[in-house]
């Protein structure tokens, strides 16, 4: 496959727009790009006529199959930002903590992290 050099972003680019100067960088089309990410057709198309947003996984799977768009422009462009990766020395440290805590803690803990991590899967 040949692929062109993406435009640079643009300010408040939207998510429609970056897809437009995907297919063109790679030379493909809405079919494509939902056969490669899992993605239905009608999904594809609606986010390239600004209809909806994908959600954070596909915004994942987008950078993935297409690395010339990095998840940082890609979350950008639905208006957030891409979750941070953890390191093998963070991942160490989250659960060096979490191994202190009592089981109701340790409870409690999760069900705020996974409320926090919701809001980043809502779409915007």
């Amino acid at each position: 496959m040949t692929t062109r050099e993406p435009a640079a972003p643009a300010e408040g680019e939207t998510f429609a727009q970056l897809l437009a100067a995907l297919k063109d960088a790679y030379g493909t089309n809405d079919s494509r790009i939902a056969e490669r990410i899992g993605a239905h057709v009608s999904t594809v198309n609606n986010w390239a006529h600004g209809k909806a947003n994908p959600r954070p996984a596909a915004l994942r799977a987008l950078a993935r199959e297409y690395p010339q768009f990095t998840e940082e422009r890609l979350f950008a462009s639905i208006g957030k930002r891409a979750p941070a990766a953890l390191s093998p020395d963070r991942r160490a440290k989250v659960l060096e903590v979490f191994d202190r805590l009592t089981e109701e803690q340790q409870e409690m803990l999760l069900i705020q992290a996974s409320a926090v991590a919701e809001t980043n899967d809502r779409p915007s």
